[in-house]
């Protein structure tokens, strides 16, 4: 069947889709509850993690600087991704289900790309960041300026809404016609690009190319600022001062890594490669596992922070040594 007939036939079927099934992890019932508690666990320390690392930067002053600027807007990101994701796929093992919703779907990956969209760009500039303090320290003042910092988180977070309204707006008017089950535990855009049955998925296949080089920029800038980097810290005298600048960067850099990583062999892979067990451990690996251990990894290594954390967390605000007491 071709032409217009053809055409309208199938904006009917994909005008026809009420809901998606998503793919279970397993079809047991046992293993479904073992699956909603273990993501459970997992959220709630993300939420935590994240949370705390919010809570302590936004309350200790020695903390707003601009690292920790962009660190406190990465830790809203990591929560609003893998809340996203993991409170759906929660809900459905809990009750047995696999749907979700048409537009619930659109609304799961427009905010998902918004965050994965904004992350990326963000660790750029945390890269940034690391190679003017270390590299260029007497321009620290003047190159990341308050102004500056905001304008170049509001940027990220920008590129981000906007990336995700027209991946988003652009997979949703395409016509589906093969079925609505998608081959992932989220809403994905190459899953719902499966189900296209128009030429026009290319349009959105050009737009996936254009971001990944937009991503692949943004790879080789920190490649570049970190080898600048290293070569500045073997360069310092003191070894102290070296541990020092090394605890700073290395906790950025293992972040990195284990975003790009997970990202390009799970999209990058070979298709013999492929299976369905493979594919969802790869979806948790870069969608769930970096938000979850992001917080752990970057206060691990940094005394400043986790001395920040203790005094958050015993109640030992220095302030309150110079308040005076309610009798005196």
């Amino acid at each position: 069947m071709t032409g217009p007939h053809a055409h309208r036939q199938q904006m009917s079927n994909s005008s026809s889709i009420t809901q998606f099934l998503l793919l279970a992890f397993t079809d047991t019932r046992e293993l479904q509850l073992l699956h909603f508690w273990l993501f459970l666990g997992i959220y709630l320390a993300a939420l935590l993690g994240n949370g705390l690392i919010i809570t302590t930067i936004a309350w200790d002053q020695n903390l707003h600087t601009p690292m920790y600027f962009f660190l406190l807007s990465l830790s809203l990101l990591d929560m609003g991704s893998i809340s996203t994701i993991l409170p759906k796929s929660m809900d459905n093992s809990l009750r047995d289900s696999s749907t979700i919703s048409y537009t619930g779907c659109a609304a799961q990956l427009f905010f998902y790309f918004f965050c994965a969209s904004a992350e990326f760009p963000l660790l750029t500039m945390m890269s940034y960041d690391r190679y003017v303090a270390i590299c260029k320290p007497l321009h620290y003042g003047t190159l990341l300026g308050s102004r500056a910092c905001v304008h170049m988180a509001a940027a990220a977070w920008a590129t981000g809404f906007l990336y995700a309204l027209l991946h988003t707006a652009n997979t949703f008017s395409l016509p589906l016609c093969k079925g609505n089950a998608l081959g992932q535990f989220f809403c994905e855009i190459p899953q719902i690009l499966k189900l296209s049955c128009s030429h026009s998925y290319l349009r959105e296949v050009w737009l996936l190319v254009f971001s990944l080089l937009i991503v692949f920029g943004c790879f080789v800038f920190i490649v570049l600022s970190y080898v600048q980097i290293f070569r500045a810290v073997l360069r310092i005298p003191s070894e102290q001062g070296r541990h020092k600048a090394f605890s700073t960067c290395l906790p950025h850099l293992a972040v990195v890594s284990l975003y790009v990583s997970t990202a390009m062999f799970a999209y990058l892979k070979p298709p013999s490669f492929s299976s369905l067990s493979l594919d969802l451990t790869m979806a948790v690996l870069y969608s769930v596992v970096p938000p979850a251990v992001n917080p752990l990894i970057y206060s691990m290594r940094n005394q400043e922070l986790k001395d920040a954390l203790w005094k958050l967390m015993t109640g030992l605000i220095p302030e309150a040594a110079n308040c005076p007491s309610p009798s005196a």
